[in-house]
């Protein structure tokens, strides 16, 4: 009796599921950003489908943390696919050659191979020129095609059909993304990213584009920022100097084991990724697909290497892993990727991906293994556990090497925070499985609850043979971070809340306009204060920062960093209490406007972000 009650109200539950995802998708297909829908009043609450579900009739199974879709995608069968490798990208010959001005000629017209869109005559963009581009002349460049592809989050075992995603693809090769760029301090990169996406969105995403080099030390021209987007049939010429703060004005040249390089050693940067960041549908076009890994070594003062057997003899090659997670819904009866266009407070999904594949294995070696984690949002926060008890050995925050390894039983990610960990396997035997797992409750776009609760496995681990394994030392010292004594030019107060269902800054919408003009190479103190119980991640772009105090006391021992990301408000999670966190930062070698926002890519589509410039300093 009672099982056919438990059908029956599923079955409904699926069909107003269902009903609503449809509506959502005929709306799309308008065109309409978020927000004009806002102003047209089509938004049935701040929890969009969770406000729907939230009804009386279903309210039995909106209760807690692990039900908050607890019938909408289709179930899927755990560890059947193999983890895919994000693939390395080849150095090519760009036609036309690249220019410091935005390019005179149209793409080559010749057909790609391997079943790349024909890309036919695209030009680029408008753009200011190149700043220092003579100084840092391309030394290896790639090309990319942002398009629609077909993937396959569900092992084919479950019969759920593939979605189409929009993917950053390799133009040489047709590698689909996640895409993975090797660079290297001392070789400047061009990277061409054309925008080759169809009108028709199936539901979310827009095909104007502007690729933005997370963490990146770069101009604002090449940037990408929220406001430099282009359209379909386009292309843009990123140009990254790979060259350390502080090059043009504190550090002109600083040396490490032996070796003299431009900037600031200190600022030495391992994991970066890019994604889209077009205004209003950063969240959708990155939950679509278009966001890859940029990683940096560091030969040229034998650090991070990629080499196992110089500078730190970090785990290289096949044992260094990047990993991209991210949590999707998935339509119950259609199996097709769904976002919830009227969901303000942040978008969790019921399924989690790890480069692109729902629960997916990875069989490993007896021997180290170096893993970079990317919390890709939208919105969700991770505590990762390993399921045998074994610790993780932190090496980096923000994708930046700490002073000394940190041993750690958990690590806690925020949206579009990264870390770099050491796993050993060498004491496990072959034929264990053991898994990476996440254990912190969230149940909304609020953060997380804070309590550890039963785990979701996340990636299988199969252990096999024994494998030579590399001589890191996990009591060396890795990277001293650059000290905090600047003179101080100016102290600003960012504070991150809610207004009217939407987000604001200082009591603001993003609304296109620069607040703040500030002095090339002078460094700041900023504030950020999150309100009302909510967790924001906040990200300013184009240098790094270190935190200060948050609430009031000295960061824990991993926050002892150079780090772009910081989760605002998560101590004062459950409370009406506000959550401060002080940084330091410096504004060194570039000029132009550059974002700071929230990096709950829903909240800042939905207003939380300002523009700060950085302009000449007086003479």
């Amino acid at each position: 009796m009672r099982r056919n009650i438990i059908t029956s109200d599923t079955r409904r539950r699926e069909k107003i599921v269902g009903r609503y995802m449809q509506e959502i998708r005929e709306i799309a297909k308008a065109g309409l950003s978020r927000r004009e829908l806002l102003k047209m009043g089509l938004v049935m609450g701040a929890g969009g489908l969770a406000g729907l579900l939230g009804t009386r009739a279903f309210k039995p199974y909106w209760a807690h943390a692990r039900d908050v879709f607890p019938f909408i995608s289709p179930p899927n069968t755990p560890f059947q696919d193999a983890l895919p490798i994000p693939p390395v990208m080849r150095p090519v010959t760009l036609n036309p050659e690249p220019t410091e001005h935005p390019n005179p000629h149209p793409a080559a017209t010749e057909r790609v191979p391997h079943g790349v869109a024909y890309v036919t005559g695209f030009t680029e963009a408008d753009r200011p020129a190149h700043q220092r581009w003579e100084q840092f002349l391309p030394a290896e460049m790639y090309e990319s095609i942002e398009q629609p592809v077909s993937n396959n989050f569900y092992p084919a075992v479950d019969g759920v059909p593939p979605s189409t995603v929009w993917t950053f693809v390799e133009r040489s090769t047709g590698a689909i993304g996640p895409l993975r760029i090797k660079a290297r301090y001392g070789e400047p990169v061009l990277h061409r990213v054309h925008n080759a996406l169809p009108q028709e969105n199936g539901g979310f995403g827009i095909n104007k584009t502007s690729t933005h080099l997370h963490n990146g030390h770069t101009a604002s021209e090449s940037d990408g920022g929220p406001l430099h987007g282009y359209d379909a049939g386009q292309f843009k010429d990123y140009h990254y100097a790979n060259a350390r703060a502080g090059f043009a004005s504190t550090h002109p040249e600083t040396a490490l084991n032996g070796r003299t390089v431009r900037g600031d050693v200190r600022e030495t940067m391992s994991f970066l990724w890019f994604h889209d960041h077009e205004h209003d549908f950063t969240a959708q076009n990155t939950y679509k697909g278009l966001a890859s890994f940029y990683t940096l070594a560091s030969d040229d003062i034998l650090l991070d290497t990629d080499d196992e057997t110089t500078g730190l003899k970090l785990p290289s090659g096949e044992f260094d892993i990047p990993m991209l997670f991210m949590d999707k819904v998935f339509g119950p009866t259609t199996g097709q990727l769904f976002f919830d266009l009227f969901n303000l407070d942040g978008i969790l999904g019921d399924k989690e991906t790890v480069n692109g594949k729902i629960q997916p294995f990875l069989e490993v070696k007896r021997r180290k293994y170096r893993f970079r984690l990317l919390g890709g949002g939208p919105s969700r926060v991770r505590e990762f556990f390993l399921s045998n008890g074994a610790p993780f050995i932190q090496i980096s925050n923000d994708g930046n090497l700490l002073p000394r390894p940190i041993e750690r039983k958990s690590i806690r990610l925020q949206v579009a925070e990264r870390v770099d960990v050491i796993v050993d396997f060498s004491k496990a035997r072959s034929g264990d499985r053991i898994y990476l797992q996440n254990r912190l409750e969230q149940i909304s776009g609020r953060g997380p609850t804070g309590n550890i609760i039963a785990p979701t496995n996340l990636v299988e681990f199969r252990v096999a043979e024994d494998a030579p394994d590399c001589a890191f030392d996990v009591t060396k010292q890795l990277l001293a971070l650059p000290d905090m004594n600047a003179r101080i030019a100016q102290r600003r107060h960012w504070k991150f809340d809610r207004s009217g269902g939407a987000w604001s800054v200082n009591g603001v919408f993003f609304n296109e306009e620069i607040s703040a003009f500030i002095r090339q190479n002078t460094a700041e103190i900023w504030t950020f204060e999150s309100g009302g119980g909510w967790v924001h991640p906040a990200h300013p772009h184009m240098e790094e920062f270190q935190i200060r105090t948050r609430d009031g006391k000295p960061p824990p021992i991993y926050e002892i960093a150079r780090k772009d990301m910081v989760g605002v408000g998560e101590n004062v999670i459950g409370t009406r209490n506000s959550g401060e966190v002080e940084v330091f930062i410096q504004f060194r070698d570039w000029l132009g406007d550059y974002p700071m926002h929230c990096h709950n890519t829903v909240h800042e589509d939905h207003g939380m972000m300002i523009l700060f410039k950085v302009v000449e300093a007086v003479q």
